[in-house]
């Protein structure tokens, strides 16, 4: 069956007549939005933050704690916010210039069936066993105050790449919910392959893969039931700080495990989020996109 086909007929609701790419206003040269093209726009991110990270380690690589990015403030700053923020930054003006701010940022009519709000719920659960299985004694409140803006600049990072920009050319390109959900789900958890080539161990990187791809459809299903990506934003942006903390470093944030009624609360909770996102895949139906309110 080709990509075509795929395709689900057009709503009486829908624009016609638009010239590709042109819904929500579009760059010159983007061409007619389809799955490439978001694989595209994924890939370019992902190349220009690897390389931005790699002239910062040649400028500031000594400030810079290799094996415990966490174990100072300026460590977290040059090896997470300033890469990542630098990549948020680049995000918002392509999303500014390609006249797709009111549709990204903007909320929806429509929201998700009622089973959708325990994507939210789950994500809550495991920010709340994160924080309570954090030896907050042990950390400076500047390292808490570095990871926490981290924090924000990956939420908004990761959310607008994925849940923004490629759930918007994904939508354009007029493929089903359950397509637009899995595409984005899927390129999120690719993303963190890059991890490979920050020395990170290969069984580390395939857990957070599958970690990823159900935490990316849980923040799908998030802005669908909310009707705004800001929720999915936030609940990411608690989301990273809080496993850091509560894991003592990145390489152990996804596998590493406690004892006690918080980890256990993590540990499950992580679980039922990757379970949900395998049941979406079938539970998940319909149309997109949806019309815009504000």
């Amino acid at each position: 069956m080709n990509d075509q086909r795929r395709r689900l007929p057009l709503r009486p609701d829908e624009p016609t007549g638009a010239p590709p790419g042109a819904a929500g206003g579009g760059l010159r040269g983007l061409g007619r939005p389809s799955t490439s093209q978001a694989v595209v726009i994924v890939v370019a991110y992902l190349v220009s933050y690897l390389l931005v990270g790699w002239v910062i380690g040649l400028l500031a690589g000594d400030r810079i704690v290799e094996g415990d990015i966490p174990a100072t403030a300026g460590s977290v700053f040059f090896a997470l916010i300033l890469p990542i923020g630098i990549g948020a930054l680049a995000l918002v003006g392509f999303t500014r210039a390609a006249g797709w701010t009111r549709s990204v940022f903007g909320r929806r009519a429509d929201r998700g069936p009622r089973w959708m709000w325990l994507a939210p719920a789950l994500v809550c659960l495991a920010i709340l066993g994160h924080a309570g299985t954090v030896e907050w004694s042990t950390w400076s409140a500047a390292r808490i105050a570095a990871l926490a803006l981290a924090g924000l600049c990956i939420g908004l990072a990761e959310e607008l790449l994925t849940r923004g920009l490629v759930v918007k050319v994904l939508r354009d390109a007029r493929h089903s919910e359950r397509h637009v959900m899995l595409g984005s789900s899927l390129l999120f958890a690719l993303l963190h392959l890059s991890n490979l080539l920050s020395g990170m161990k290969p069984g580390t990187v395939a857990a957070t893969v599958v970690y990823t791809f159900g935490f990316g459809t849980c923040m799908y299903l998030t802005m669908r039931v909310t009707g705004t990506i800001w929720a999915a934003i936030v609940l990411h942006a608690l989301t990273d700080p809080t496993t850091i903390l509560a894991a003592g470093g990145v390489d152990e944030a996804v596998t590493s495990q406690g004892g006690g009624v918080w980890s256990l609360l993590t540990i499950a909770t992580t679980i039922l989020m990757v379970v949900l996102g395998l049941a979406a895949v079938f539970l998940v139906k319909g149309r997109r996109p949806l019309p815009q309110v504000s």
